[in-house]
């Protein structure tokens, strides 16, 4: 069952308190992919909602309300609401929770989406083809197949052909707003899991022999 929350109640309970995250560096790189945690800020409703905030708003988001009052903080709250609030009907269905904290928490990755898919949609037909990729990243290779800098471009559109035919599931090499997400963001796609270990075995496998040994790792 669905557990709908009022929408008043929702507000006062986010406007209590405002949120300051600051990323902690880590000391060793975990080479296994997680999902993120959605704060690091202790998760106890009792001492504070700071780790509600964070994963509301997004670590990044969360900082700027900790410079309204809570006058301006509810205010700003009640228009992100009825964003998402998908179907209108004035309530908040955990469901609809669920999608805006998945976008929250990765907010940078769609607006990368949205800076390149401008750049891409040459035709602005709402679709991105590999031509129009291809044609806007590596028109100027395709004029000079032999650049100045010696860089290898061909070797890049090879591969990023590879990845976009993987993104492409209904495989007709015009992607979707989706599509072209898993394509930019292949890590974040569990059907794109294949191509983004066999572009790590590549980059780390110098001598293309189809194994990594130390020295290679190492490197």
């Amino acid at each position: 069952d669905l557990i709908i929350m009022d929408l008043r109640q929702f507000l006062m309970c986010l406007s209590l308190c405002t949120a300051f995250a600051l990323s902690k560096p880590t000391e060793k790189k975990d080479r296994v992919h997680h999902e993120p945690q959605l704060s690091d800020k202790v998760h106890n409703d009792a001492q504070s909602f700071d780790y509600d905030h964070d994963a509301f708003l997004g670590a990044e988001e969360a900082k700027t309300f900790d410079q309204l009052t809570p006058e301006e903080s509810k205010e700003r709250l009640g228009k992100i609401v009825s964003k998402i609030d998908g179907d209108k009907d004035g309530f908040v269905t955990v469901d609809e929770l669920k999608d805006w904290i998945k976008f929250a928490q990765k907010r940078w990755i769609y607006e990368d989406v949205e800076r390149q898919w401008k750049g891409h949609d040459l035709n602005e037909d709402g679709l991105v083809s590999w031509e129009e990729y291809k044609n806007a990243t590596y028109g100027y290779v395709l004029d000079d197949p032999d650049p100045d800098d010696g860089f290898n471009y061909k070797q890049m559109m090879v591969r990023d052909e590879r990845r976009f035919k993987m993104a492409d599931k209904d495989g007709d090499l015009i992607a979707t707003k989706e599509e072209f997400t898993a394509f930019l963001h292949p890590e974040e796609y569990d059907y794109m899991k294949d191509i983004v270990v066999q572009e790590t075995m590549e980059d780390i496998d110098k001598n293309a022999d189809g194994f990594i040994d130390l020295e290679e790792y190492i490197g």
